[in-house]
């Protein structure tokens, strides 16, 4: 049984509303809110010992063996010009951060089962994490989408996530990788599934969201971080004809072409909208991910590529968090018989077992993480992030 303290990185701000902001119903005065880029000022990093955690009812004590730094810890991070932070979302400061986790059960509390074997956690079992904690009692929850829990925690957002060597969670919110052993071993199994959660991301996106593609069908994903990235290598595997990615980087678009991407586009350097009609003959994308969290950059070439493709009911979805406007003409989406969607985190429909079983029977997503750290590099590394993207994914081996 673990016990005393860990080192944790925290993430600590100040509460001081912009000009006209109101608590809303899920708001919590002073500890959190659903809208954080309106509200936490000064955001800063820190490492500081912590108790380690006991597991309670239900619950399963892990220790944390990777966990990959997502954008959204990179945003909580960072201040735009009046100080406040970029991401937009849920947050409860201070928090430890972390969230693309995975690690080994310690102990478990009584009622903590595996939904793997449908036995009780004993310890030892090697084990990923979904990131939103959904009550299972609210109307979403009961309609199938604990994404949209009307009591929704997240870890690493507003309760305390897995920067740190142990992490407490509900058992319901575990996945088992024993399926990943015949591919994985070792270091390697843990990097893959700590790749379940941004990869259970980008299915909710393109599969239960933007509803998935014929085979033959073609993709654009705009944006080559890991959840663009991975989106590519789920839509590949679904059977599609072109994968067409755009991203500046080159060391993301190198990292794309392993994971099965046909083409290219650097949007500094030319049209995404004519490239994506050159490499489609005319026809346009079925499917467009907006993974960057830059609406007025990309919407326009959405839009035009839409308008000038000749093929019809393209869906547009948005997976990128960003606090803007979205500059969106109804007349090409009229006339295109287009549709626009939105698409939050995972959870819900299975998600996280059938990525799992993507990963185990071939689609391997460990070509993403391009850097590991330890826990004593993860701030310096998430400041270096809000201004350099050379790496794809940075993960905190332990």
């Amino acid at each position: 049984m673990a016990s005393g303290t860990m080192k944790a990185v925290r993430l600590y701000a100040d509460w001081d509303p912009r000009p006209g902001f109101k608590l809303g119903p899920k708001d919590i005065e002073r500890k959190q809110t659903y809208l954080g880029s309106k509200v936490w000022r000064n955001p800063k990093l820190k490492i500081e010992e912590v108790p380690i955690p006991k597991p309670g009812l239900g619950q399963v004590l892990i220790e944390v063996k990777a966990c990959g730094i997502c954008g959204s810890d990179v945003h909580m991070a960072q201040a735009d010009e009046q100080g406040y932070i970029w991401y937009p979302g849920l947050t409860g400061f201070p928090c430890t951060l972390g969230h693309e986790l995975s690690g080994v059960v310690v102990e478990a509390g009584e009622g903590a089962f595996d939904k793997y074997t449908n036995k009780p956690f004993k310890g030892g079992e090697a084990v990923c994490a979904e990131e939103m904690v959904w009550c299972g009692r609210c109307r979403p929850c009961a309609d199938g989408y604990p994404n949209h829990c009307e009591r929704l925690d997240e870890i690493g957002f507003n309760i305390d996530g897995a920067f740190a060597k142990y992490i407490v969670l509900d058992a319901k919110l575990l996945w088992n990788l024993e399926p990943l052993k015949k591919r994985y071993s070792g270091k390697e199994l843990f990097k893959a599934g700590s790749l379940c959660e941004p990869t259970s991301v980008a299915y909710n996106a393109v599969i239960e969201r933007g509803g998935g593609i014929r085979p033959g069908d073609s993709v654009a994903i705009l944006g080559g971080g890991p959840v663009g990235l991975a989106a590519c290598a789920i839509l590949k595997k679904q059977g599609a004809a072109r994968v067409i990615l755009s991203e500046p980087e080159e060391g993301r678009a190198a990292v794309a072409k392993k994971l099965g991407v046909d083409y290219i586009i650097n949007p500094k350097k030319e049209s995404f909208a004519q490239k994506v009609l050159e490499y489609t003959n005319g026809m346009g994308a079925n499917l467009y991910l907006e993974a960057t969290g830059l609406p007025t950059v990309v919407w326009p070439e959405i839009e035009e590529a839409i308008w000038y493709g000749r093929a019809l009911n393209a869906t547009v979805v948005i997976v990128a968090r960003a606090d803007a406007k979205i500059p969106v003409t109804g007349e090409v989406f009229q006339v295109r018989r287009a549709r626009i969607v939105g698409s939050q985190g995972h959870s819900g429909h299975g998600n996280f077992p059938r990525v799992i079983e993507c990963m185990a029977s071939g689609m391997d997503m460990t070509p993403m993480i391009t850097k590991e750290i330890t826990l004593e590099q993860v701030p310096e590394h998430i400041i270096k992030l809000q201004t350099d993207r050379k790496e794809t994914k940075i993960t905190c081996i332990m």
